[in-house]
């Protein structure tokens, strides 16, 4: 199968949330959203006033009220230590 080189279905979405484990001093969450290939199509971020699941989901109904988290937080520890969260999300 060929894939084409520029993706242009909007296959997955979801958001990534952080724990500030080095201190940078930067609470953020992403939007990811992947193609049936699992490319990037695109992503947003905004900040936040703390880190984790709970925060994130704060963040989500004030900031972005038509969003909805449609799985569990899934915790997982990324390649430098720094423990990081994903949930499936979806447009109401």
């Amino acid at each position: 199968m060929t894939i084409k080189p520029r993706p242009e279905t909007h296959h997955r979405m979801f958001l990534t949330c952080y724990e500030d484990t080095f201190n940078y001093g930067w609470h953020h969450v992403d939007l990811f959203v992947h193609d049936e290939y699992g490319r990037e199509v695109n992503w947003v971020h905004w900040t936040v006033e703390a880190d984790g699941p709970e925060a994130a989901d704060e963040s989500v109904r004030r900031e972005e009220p038509w969003l909805n988290r449609t799985s569990e937080w899934r915790h997982q520890v990324s390649a430098v230590g720094m423990n990081y969260w994903t949930a499936d999300a979806a447009w109401v």
